[in-house]
């Protein structure tokens, strides 16, 4: 969608609620944009038990699969190309997704979640001792 609103984000959810097994639990991983934690949103899912809300850690942009994609997608379709027009720019990228779609393969997250959250914590420790400029 051109727009990311709560607006748009409830249409997201809709449309997985309508699509998938009404018995299935499901369980949305997201970061904290403030439009996955409006009101409207929040009402909404209190009304859809079946649906279970998990954020990742601020500061951790390497969790979050679709800015892992966005890298892969800026880093080997985007970082040495010529665009003349957004239009040229949207047709790179729809084939970049398209080439990946043709070999794409699941993830299988291999760390444990406590490994990660000690990791994140880790990191969190090193950077509150890190002097600034």
């Amino acid at each position: 969608m051109k727009r990311h609103r709560h607006q748009e984000w409830i249409k997201f959810l809709e449309k997985i609620d309508a699509s998938t097994d009404p018995k299935l639990d499901l369980h949305l991983v997201a970061d904290n944009y403030a439009t996955h934690k409006h009101s409207k949103v929040q009402r909404w899912l209190a009304r859809r038990p079946r649906f279970h809300r998990h954020f990742t850690p601020t500061s951790s942009s390497w969790l979050n699969l679709v800015e892992r994609r966005f890298r892969e997608i800026r880093q080997k379709s985007l970082r040495r190309g010529t665009f003349r027009s957004v239009r040229e720019l949207i047709e790179a990228i729809v084939e970049s997704v398209e080439a990946h779609n043709e070999q794409a393969q699941g993830r299988l997250w291999k760390a444990l979640p406590d490994e990660i959250l000690a990791k994140v914590r880790r990191a969190r420790a090193i950077l509150n001792k890190t002097p600034t400029a």
